[in-house]
C-alpha cells in the first residue's frame, strides 16, 4: 500500500546517507547483481548538445524498481552550475506507485565511495595503510572518508591538476585523519608505493601507468564512467588482476579495458571476477600478496536504488515513530 511520496533534496539525503552506512548496502546490492537477483540494463546516453548528455540507468531489485536519471554538462562554466544533476527514482513494487525522488549527485557520491570502500576491503592487502587519491573534487574527499573506514591510513597523498587547490585540500583534509596527508607534485609520486590508490578525475586519457604502481597495490579506477575515457594505461590493465562491477558493463562501457582489448593486450577473459562474486565467495578477489588488484567502477541503477530503499525506509521509520 503506497505511504506517499517521499522527495529529498542534496542537503536531506547528504544529512541522512553516511558512508559507513553506505557500504554493507553496497556489498549487498552488488552481491544480489551479480547472483542474478537484479534485472537491470545497460544504461544508455542520449546526446543534448556539444559536450552535454542525458543519461537513463534503470533497474529492478528486492528494494524496488526505478532509475536513475542524470544531466551530465562537460562544456558547463557558469558559477553555481553543477555538471552532474539528476534524480533517482524508486517505485514502490506493490502499488506501482513511484515512493521516493532523492538528489542524484549527492546519492552517487556517497554510493560511489561507498563501492570503493567496499571493493577495497575485499581486494586489497589486509596491511594496506598509503593511500593515493588522484583528483581533488567532491568523490575525492568521500573516497579519502570510505577507505579511512576499511584500513586502518598511515599516509594520504594527493594530487590535483591544480597544484594549489591540492595544497589546499591536503590543508584541510589534514585536520580530520591523524596521519600525514601532503599534496603531491606529479601522479608518480603520489602513487610510488602506495598500498591503495583511487583516480577520481575528469581525465579522458590516461593519467596512472603501470610503471608506477608497486605490486601488491590495490586501485580502484572511478573517474571514467564511459568507453571514451580512460584513467590507466593499457600496461596497468594487462598487468593488473582486474574485477569489475559488473560485466557486462565492463565489455561495454569500460574504457580503460576497452583500450587495452582493442590494442590485443587482453581478451574478454582478462575481467577474472564481477565483485559482488568476490563478496559472495564465488570467485577469487586477490589470490597473491603480489597481485595489483583493480576494481572498475562504473556505477550501477542498483546501488541508487539500494541507497534510495534505505532512506525511503529511515524516513518512513521516522514518520510513524
Amino acid at each position: 500500500m503506497s505511504e506517499g511520496l517521499i522527495v529529498m533534496d542534496a542537503e536531506a539525503v547528504r544529512a541522512r546517507l553516511t558512508i559507513a552506512a553506505c557500504i554493507p548496502l553496497m556489498r549487498e546490492a552488488m552481491t544480489a547483481l551479480s547472483s542474478g537477483r537484479v534485472e537491470q540494463h545497460l544504461r544508455s546516453f542520449l546526446s543534448v548538445g556539444e559536450g552535454r548528455t542525458f543519461a537513463l540507468m534503470p533497474a529492478a531489485s528486492a528494494d524496488g524498481f526505478g532509475a536513475k536519471l542524470v544531466s551530465v554538462y562537460q562544456d558547463t562554466d557558469h558559477p553555481g552550475r553543477r555538471r552532474h544533476q539528476g534524480l533517482v527514482v524508486l517505485f514502490d513494487p506493490e502499488s506501482g506507485a513511484p515512493a521516493f525522488i532523492g538528489d542524484a549527485e549527492e546519492i552517487t557520491r556517497i554510493r560511489t565511495a561507498a563501492a570503493s570502500a567496499a571493493a577495497t576491503d575485499a581486494l586489497a592487502r589486509p596491511d594496506a595503510s598509503i593511500l593515493a587519491v588522484i583528483g581533488t573534487g567532491a568523490q575525492a574527499q568521500a573516497h579519502l572518508e570510505a577507505i579511512a573506514l576499511v584500513r586502518p591510513l598511515s599516509e594520504i597523498r594527493i594530487w590535483g591538476r591544480d597544484a594549489e587547490g591540492a595544497r589546499r585540500f591536503a590543508e584541510a583534509m589534514r585536520k580530520k585523519y591523524d596521519c600525514p596527508v601532503r599534496a603531491c607534485a606529479t601522479v608518480e609520486a603520489a602513487v610510488q608505493a602506495a598500498d591503495i590508490i583511487c583516480t577520481v578525475t575528469a581525465s579522458r586519457d590516461p593519467i596512472l601507468h603501470r610503471d608506477w604502481v608497486t605490486p601488491g597495490a590495490h586501485v580502484n579506477l572511478v573517474g571514467s564512467s564511459g568507453p571514451h575515457a580512460a584513467e590507466a594505461d593499457i600496461e596497468l590493465v594487462a598487468a593488473s588482476r582486474f574485477i569489475g562491477d559488473h560485466r557486462e558493463h565492463v565489455l561495454a562501457h569500460g574504457g580503460e579495458f576497452l583500450r587495452a582489448r582493442q590494442a590485443g593486450r587482453v581478451t574478454d577473459d582478462h575481467v577474472a571476477a564481477e565483485i559482488g562474486e568476490v563478496f559472495a565467495g564465488r570467485r577469487n578477489g586477490r589470490v597473491s600478496p603480489a597481485d595489483i588488484t583493480l576494481y572498475k567502477s562504473l556505477g550501477h541503477a542498483v546501488q541508487d536504488l539500494a541507497a534510495a530503499a534505505w532512506l525511503l525506509s529511515l524516513e518512513r521509520t521516522a514518520r510513524h515513530g
